[in-house]
């Protein structure tokens, strides 16, 4: 059953899926049709999912599932992994790519390949401070505590020269 974001307790357990590029606002309208109807649904072993979704910085969508209400099984993830394959053929665009990290810089999102992460780095465009998305939240309170962090505090440290951290 669909519940307003907002209203999930920070025990509620998320899954992050970034976009490869920018949503247009046609786009979120209707990727947000889908997941409402989705999560309105979402069910494990025949039991309704108090679930809900957000999409943040017109970038990343984040499922959600209060697990004190019903556990998500195995099973209950996988539908939303096909879930987030049907939006991602329908829009053609890819939320499975991890060859992307995302920067908050100059007030908006901006994706660098891991490839390119050194090259960006020696010519300044990131450093130790700058903030990372951490798409490997769990929770939501993690996603509201650890979403936006520093390069020199996630797994981007092994990039930065000593003298930099």
């Amino acid at each position: 059953m669909y519940v307003p974001f907002e209203s999930l307790p920070d025990t509620a357990r998320v899954w992050v899926y970034q976009a490869e590029r920018k949503l247009s606002s046609d786009e979120v309208n209707t990727i947000s049709s889908w997941l409402a109807s989705f999560t309105d649904q979402w069910a494990a072993h025949n039991q309704p999912l108090k679930a809900s979704f957000t999409i943040r910085d017109e970038h990343f969508i984040v499922l959600a599932v209060d697990e004190q209400y019903n556990e998500a099984s195995g099973c209950s993830i996988d539908t939303s992994a096909r879930t987030m394959q049907m939006i991602s053929e329908k829009t053609g665009i890819d939320f499975f790519t991890r060859t992307n990290v995302a920067f908050w810089i100059n007030n908006t999102v901006q994706l660098i390949r891991v490839s390119e992460l050194s090259r960006k780095r020696d010519e300044g465009f990131w450093d130790a401070h700058s903030l990372i998305y951490n798409t490997a939240v769990v929770t939501v309170g993690d996603l509201k505590t650890n979403w936006l962090v520093r390069a020199s505090e996630s797994w981007l440290k092994r990039y930065l020269k000593t003298q930099n951290v």
